[in-house]
């Protein structure tokens, strides 16, 4: 569908009659020139009459066309689309992944294989992000400090890019817990959003960074209204060999599962625990039960502006103009 956001713009079409009517001439005084072949010069002129009027009919349709493709420009001309199914978002979620040197330990396997827990993260997060359609979803990466990676936003593949390209060590070798939480509902809270707001916090250890105490950082954003759902990373058995054999370990046993459980309850959330892929990927399906996408209930009908056409037509015009005035007929008539 063809519109004009500023139609009442086409009143003006008449302003240039108006000023031809009130405003008067400049008049230019010509000295006078005697010449003795007067009616040569006069016979001349009679032949080039009609020439003279040609040009001034082109010049005077010229500025006409200039005029009408101006203020067609100025109305705003628009194409709009069909109309299409837009999702709304009963949400901003913003997901804190640890990325500390402990998220290095390989006690996951994907597919098969030997994983870090970073990379477990990274496998199952991906397509849990990806399934946000409908969100806006934004990244923090933590270790000894925090820092947003990626600002909410309903890119899905952008933040999910920015998981992927995430490395040990980029934000310092310790867990900054209440940091990251803190930095997280600072930002959810600078959109003055009246949407939901949620927290998904990863991690594999203990607050050993930063000057916030997590569970104040909770409290926090109990006072905002952000909910924080918390998820400890780590197997709870890793078999070990050794130069006097094998040997069972806990690779968590720095996991402080007891205060992640006090964020997740403070904040109306909720605590999980992680102990292999499959387990990580139960966990984000239980989130999709919890935080469920609202389906497409608005409708948008997409606009393409087309003022740039009108407008580089009267462009090329006055060019044009701008030539004839450059080499007017008088001296297109001496060159003949």
């Amino acid at each position: 569908m063809f519109y004009f956001d500023w139609p009442w713009i086409f009143l003006l079409i008449p302003v240039p009659i108006f000023i031809y009517w009130l405003v008067d001439p400049v008049t230019e005084e010509k000295s006078a020139l005697i010449v003795p072949f007067y009616k040569q010069v006069a016979a001349f002129e009679d032949s080039s009459f009609i020439k003279k009027s040609t040009y001034f009919l082109i010049n005077l349709l010229l500025l006409a066309l200039i005029w009408l493709l101006v203020l067609l420009a100025i109305a705003r001309p628009q194409w709009a689309g069909s109309p299409t199914a837009a999702p709304s978002s009963g949400r901003d979620l913003l997901v804190a992944v640890d990325i500390s040197d402990s998220m290095d330990q390989q006690d996951m396997v994907i597919k098969g294989n030997p994983a870090t827990r970073l990379e477990m993260v990274k496998y199952v997060l991906e397509d849990f992000i990806q399934r946000r359609e409908g969100d806006r979803i934004g990244l923090i990466l933590f270790g000894s400090n925090a820092y947003l990676q990626a600002p909410l936003t309903f890119d899905t593949k952008t933040v999910g890019q920015f998981l992927t390209e995430a490395q040990l060590g980029f934000a310092g070798p310790q867990t900054a817990i209440g940091e990251a939480i803190g930095l997280s509902v600072k930002r959810l809270q600078e959109l003055n959003s009246s949407q939901n707001r949620v927290i998904i916090l990863l991690t594999d250890g203990a607050n050993t960074a930063g000057e916030i105490a997590p569970l104040d950082a909770a409290e926090l954003a109990k006072q905002t209204d952000v909910k924080i759902y918390t998820i400890g990373i780590g197997a709870d058995e890793m078999l070990v060999r050794g130069f006097f054999g094998s040997r069972t370990i806990n690779p968590s046993a720095q996991l402080d599962e007891k205060t992640l459980f006090e964020i997740a309850q403070k904040t109306g959330g909720k605590y999980f625990r992680a102990r292999e892929t499959a387990g990580l990927e139960e966990i984000y399906t239980e989130l999709d039960s919890l935080e469920p996408i609202i389906q497409a209930d608005q409708w948008l009908r997409p606009t393409q502006a087309l003022f740039y056409w009108p407008l580089a037509l009267a462009l090329f015009l006055t060019m044009i103009l701008a030539l004839l005035k450059a080499y007017p007929v008088d001296n297109m008539m001496v060159k003949t």
